[in-house]
């Protein structure tokens, strides 16, 4: 397996990643999810994402469930979730977004959901101008500035890679996990 630098994170992670985006939950139950990940992990796969809003938190708890079972040891993958959408099947305007409350609680149930003390990257959904002015801000004020983000991107929906994050990309500051 290839293994890349990831932007400015000093994270080295294998060029293809397992994500659950349309499998966990809804598709494949937690036998068929581990003899998944164990055959990617096989392969030198150590890049495993999620979110709240896969399966309504199912796909997490899925993962969860073996990352605990196969007793890998936890610096020796990644492990990736998302925030904004909200993890319920009909969230509440505290249960989705962006607010410092659903962010904290989000991560919270994440870090439970799987089973882990803390994730290697979690990621909000921005618009590309929401993460320059992120950028500048920490810049201002010596703080560690977004590293990466995770737009949407295959051959249906290219738009907002391709055109509107390319400007985020070409400075150098921020990389993509596509």
């Amino acid at each position: 397996m290839e293994y890349r630098r990831l932007g400015k994170s000093g994270l080295q992670v294998s060029a293809l990643s397992f994500g659950s985006w349309v499998t966990f939950g809804s598709q494949l139950d937690v036998e068929k999810g581990k003899q998944c990940m164990v055959a990617a992990h096989d392969a030198g796969v150590n890049f495993f994402d999620n979110a709240e809003v896969y399966a309504h938190g199912e796909s997490e708890i899925i993962m969860g469930k073996v990352l605990k079972e196969m007793g890998w040891k936890r610096d020796t993958y990644i492990l990736s979730s998302k925030v904004f959408w909200g993890g319920g099947t009909n969230p509440k305007p505290t249960q989705l977004g962006l607010s410092r409350k659903h962010v904290t609680e989000a991560c919270h149930q994440a870090l439970k959901r799987l089973q882990v003390d803390y994730l290697d990257l979690y990621f909000c959904e921005w618009s590309a101008q929401q993460i320059m002015e992120a950028y500048s801000v920490a810049r201002q004020y010596n703080l560690i500035p977004p590293t990466m983000e995770q737009p949407q991107y295959n051959m249906l929906h290219r738009q907002v890679f391709e055109v509107e994050y390319a400007r985020l990309y070409s400075g150098g500051g921020i990389c993509s996990l596509v």
